[in-house]
């Protein structure tokens, strides 16, 4: 007879092979037809919402795998809600505006200036849904469910309505002002930029100390010295206007060689060594407190003109003389003290960087090939102490990777001191996973200067303002509601379609235009206040989504961008915070943790790997991922999580093909009637699903995934299933004891499948499809299953047999190795009680647990080896081989040949 016609053999159609490239496409395109996202939906309709505002990636250029790791943890985060039970709906979106896109239409041949702005700006649109369209197909085939054929865009009427409406709220409580300030300004882009649009490269620019003579000296200072400043922008000295230095810092006068010098004298033994002057010739003549020093005035060394010498609170000792250059028109602080003295705003450069008719002599100059010819100026003119070279970091154009400078021109602004305490109000209110990140956003928001909110571009929201025929600005409410009002049924193009008299209100009429002429502003928004918005357009006009929303979650680099506008504007507009809970990723590095570039070779892009691998690798690669840190990506990376999975599916397929017999209403085994082992079992898994479940929401799913693998690798693989085989294939269908496992490992396979199916979408849907006795249409109709009570002395115990059994596991290695067994059937285990453990109190075949034939427990053990918990012997098996179950068995019936297997077998077979 052959005996494999009688054995439980595992049976299912889950194959070992995922095939996921081929699989995946099919099953989203039947998610889409049965309306899968709708019916989710659905099935939580009316139950606590819960809303993730999904940041928008802008709508330009191939997905790269910061994509993923985005929009992958999104959709982890609102899969887990909705399977709790929660209404969490997910709109996606997508920035559009702004001179990436312009750029790009340069690139592709546009020829900008053969047509009017209304046709560019349409081109613009087509260029940025032609790049939507590529991206939203990228992450639908990630398998990131959401509202893809409604998502908000930012070029939209009704969005840019919402925007107008955001800026006239700030208008109306006084926040909106235009004024000439220093600002970053780009000459490459030819545009202000704000601080998110700034990355800092180092940068090698020359350094110069500086002498202005002192010819009104108060009766402080004797006309003739000089004061000594220090500057890496030499291109500044023309629009120097002052010289600042801090009341409470003492200054010494010294002489060298003849000449009379001041520093501060914190600074002197610095300052002499980085001019090379000779301290041994140094004579100290006079020292002052800052304060004294007061409205000084020096004549200016390379312009007919005199420099102020004022007090300021920024002067420090940390590097210079403690004498700062002060040139209002290109500095903040030089600005802001500027303010308090009257002093002009001087700022003679161009948008492209080139010197005006202001600058005298410089005039044409780009200002930082003037950097060498006002040098030599300064050295002609006896004011050059030291010329020198360094490296810094300094900032430059996000876009164009060139330096930026900073540049007073008339701009739009947005007051941040009018509500920066009610943002970090509103900030401290906000939950952050890592404290520091509360940390570094305030003090952005609490050092952060006024915004500028306009640019000189034309691919954006025109800012809703008039001028009247004098000039004046006209800033009104009434006004920019109708422009919101006429943007939402027209769409903004008419901004530059029509004239400024057909964009007011009819008989609008102002004192400063008497002829009824007015003019419209140029300038269109920020790009940072098109998403800084998204909470009016997005959150608070869907009415079926909740504002504040629950969580924003983007890049790191968002606290300085989309969640910095977004927490300003909303404070600013609503009085609080547009987010419950921020949270933050890192960037993705390759396999090295180096940036990934063309030029190095070392970029991995999501739709390949999708290609080769599928997309459930991606989302396991996330999981994998210490997402707030920066994360690693590679060949051999995914490799390594291709591997966990086919380590996971083939699992998961064991669990099929054993539970293919097994009815769970019928058959299914009590608690109370589990075996011990089995009851254990259940334990750990409730466990596992316990602690699951809490980090799922701690977003911990790298801890997640280290927890499964072990689960899957140690508590199943090397110890449940392998003892569980000969149980489930040798005794009958109805035993008890195989009911009793199959009980727990049809929990186990169908709980475990629910608790992946946020991360391993299309596995778990294909798992699902396999379970029996499942009655949802998606394993995505399911919610989580119930958290249970643990038996935490039951674990207890049973942690201290494994411990004994991984002794007998070594013991039993040994023997194999010296060849006195070949499997582990082969052996008789011989072995002492540990301890602290009653090998009694196990309840159930010892062999069995060990898988091997023959089991005894002994007192004392004088020829067996010890180990950390026992003391162990093997030996070859005493009996014959069983030739069903494959154990030795002494029986009787064996050993004499009267039968080929065992007694056990052999009641099972004679029962078929």
């Amino acid at each position: 007879m052959d005996y494999k016609d009688t054995l439980l053999m595992p049976k299912t159609k889950f194959k070992m092979r995922g095939g996921l490239v081929n699989k995946e496409p099919k099953m989203q395109e039947h998610w889409q037809e049965i309306g899968l996202y709708e019916k989710k939906l659905k099935l939580n309709e009316g139950n606590t919402p819960f809303v993730l505002h999904d940041g928008p990636p802008y709508a330009n250029g191939n997905l790269h795998m910061g994509h993923a790791l985005n929009k992958i943890i999104k959709d982890f985060i609102i899969r887990n809600k909705q399977m709790q039970g929660y209404y969490s709906p997910y709109v996606p979106g997508w920035d559009t505006h702004g001179l990436p896109i312009e750029q790009a239409l340069t690139n592709k041949g546009v020829d900008r200036k053969s047509m009017t702005i209304e046709e560019f700006r349409n081109k613009c649109i087509e260029f940025a849904n032609s790049q939507i369209d590529i991206q939203r197909d990228g992450f639908k085939r990630m398998g990131v469910d959401g509202e893809w054929d409604n998502p908000y865009l930012t070029y939209k009427p009704e969005f840019e309505a919402s925007q107008v409406r955001v800026l006239k709220d700030m208008v109306e409580k006084g926040l909106i002002y235009k004024g000439k300030k220093p600002i970053y300004w780009s000459p490459t882009s030819e545009s202000s930029l704000a601080e998110a649009e700034l990355e800092y490269k180092d940068k090698k620019s020359p350094s110069i100390y500086v002498t202005f003579e002192v010819t009104d000296g108060k009766g402080v200072v004797e006309n003739g010295v000089k004061f000594v400043i220090w500057t890496t922008t030499p291109w500044t000295i023309p629009s120097n206007l002052a010289l600042a230095v801090h009341k409470n810092l003492n200054y010494v006068q010294f002489n060298y060689q003849g000449e009379e010098y001041i520093v501060a004298e914190d600074l002197l033994d610095h300052f002499c060594e980085e001019v090379d002057f000779n301290k041994e010739e140094i004579t100290r003549t006079k020292e002052f407190k800052g304060a004294e020093l007061d409205r000084l005035v020096a004549r200016h060394p390379l312009v007919d003109r005199e420099s102020l010498v004022i007090l300021g609170d920024h002067v420090t000792t940390e590097a210079g003389t403690g004498v700062v250059h002060t040139a209002p028109g290109h500095g903040d602080d030089d600005f802001k003290v500027g303010q308090q003295y009257g002093l002009d705003v001087l700022s003679p450069v161009d948008d492209k960087g080139v010197f005006t008719a202001e600058a005298g002599k410089y005039e044409g100059l780009f200002y930082d090939d003037a950097n060498k010819v006002i040098t030599e100026d300064l050295e002609e003119a006896g004011a050059l102490v030291k010329l020198s070279f360094y490296t810094h970091s300094y900032p430059h154009d996000w876009r164009t990777k060139k330096p930026v400078i900073f540049r007073a021109t008339p701009q739009w602004f947005a007051s941040i001191d009018g509500v920066r305490q009610d943002i970090l109000d509103a900030l401290m209110d906000t939950k952050f996973q890592v404290e520091w990140n509360r940390k570094r956003m305030y003090n952005m928001i609490k050092n952060r200067g006024d915004w500028v909110i306009s640019r000189q571009r034309v691919w954006g929201v025109p800012l809703p303002f008039f001028y009247a025929e004098n000039g004046q600005e006209i800033i009104d409410v009434d006004v920019i509601e109708h422009i919101a009002t006429l943007f939402e049924e027209h769409g903004s193009n008419i901004w530059f379609e029509w004239d400024a008299k057909d964009l007011l209100p009819e008989g609008f009429s102002h004192e400063g235009s008497p002829n009824g002429e007015f003019t419209k502003e140029t300038d269109i928004m920020d790009v940072w206040f098109d998403s800084g918005s998204t909470h009016r357009g997005v959150l608070d006009y869907r009415d079926y989504l909740t504002y504040p929303a629950d969580l924003y979650f983007e890049g790191s680099d968002q606290y300085r961008g989309w969640f910095n506008s977004s927490l300003i504007t909303s404070v600013a507009t609503k009085g609080h915070s547009p987010y419950k809970e921020l949270l933050s990723h890192g960037f993705v590095m390759d396999g090295a943790g180096k940036k990934m570039s063309k030029s190095l070779g070392n970029v991995i892009l999501p739709t390949k790997v999708m290609q080769q691998m599928g997309a459930d690798i991606i989302r396991l690669w996330v999981m994998s991922s210490d997402f707030q840190e920066d994360v690693r990506v590679s060949d051999d990376i995914l490799k390594q999580v291709s591997e966990v999975y086919r380590k996971i599916r083939n699992t998961f397929r064991f669990l099929l093909g054993n539970v293919n017999d097994f009815n769970p209403k019928e058959d299914a085994v009590s608690y109370d009637d589990l075996f011990e082992v089995d009851k254990y079992m259940y334990n750990r898994f409730n466990k596992l699903k316990t602690f699951m479940l809490d980090a799922y929401e701690r977003y911990d799913y790298v801890t997640m995934y280290q927890t499964v693998q072990n689960f899957i690798n140690v508590d199943l693989s090397n110890f449940y299933l392998d003892y569980g085989k000969d149980i489930l294939y040798i005794e009958k269908e109805n035993a008890p004891i195989r009911r009793s496992l199959q009980t727990v490992l049809y929990k186990i396979l169908k709980e475990l499948n629910l608790i992946l199916a946020p991360v391993l979408v299309h596995t778990a849907e294909e798992i699902y499809e396999h379970t029996p006795y499942t009655d949802k249409e998606s394993v995505h109709l399911e919610h989580y299953p119930e958290r249970e009570e643990t038996d935490e002395a039951l674990i207890e115990k049973w942690s201290k047999f494994m411990s004994v059994r991984d002794d007998v596991y070594k013991a039993l290695e040994e023997a194999r190795n010296e060849k006195v067994i070949g499997k582990s059937l082969d052996a008789k285990v011989t072995l002492t009680e540990p301890t602290d453990l009653n090998l009694d109190d196990i309840r159930g075949s010892l062999a069995q647990f060990f898988i091997v034939s023959q089991v005894e427990v002994v007192d004392k053990l004088e020829d067996g080896k010890s180990f950390d918990n026992v003391t162990v012997k093997v030996e070859h098996a005493d009996g014959e081989r069983c030739n069903r179950c494959w154990n030795y068995s002494t029986a009787e019936s064996l050993v004499n040949h009267d039968d080929d297997i065992c007694p056990r077998c052999r009641e099972v077979v004679d029962s078929l």
